[in-house]
């Protein structure tokens, strides 16, 4: 999996599989859409206005650096 943020044009685009693919983009809201390749494969997941979450001064903060990936087994 990839994460990229272009600033620019305020999008960001999660790239759940390596690779080229012929995708079909499905647009689930003016701001969020699907890329599918083979049939219903999800490939990334592309988002614009990206930061707009984020300007809300009501919003809570988020403190991520104590943030570890964690194992949990079956």
């Amino acid at each position: 999996m990839k994460i990229s943020y272009d600033k620019e044009a305020d999008a960001l685009y999660i790239r759940l599989l390596e690779g080229q693919y012929e995708c079909r983009n499905v647009r689930l809201t003016a701001d969020i859409a699907l890329d599918f390749a083979g049939g219903e494969r999800l490939i990334g997941i592309e988002i614009l206005g990206a930061s707009r979450p984020f300007e809300n001064p009501e919003a809570p903060a988020v403190d991520l650096k104590h943030l570890f990936p964690r194992v949990v087994a079956p």
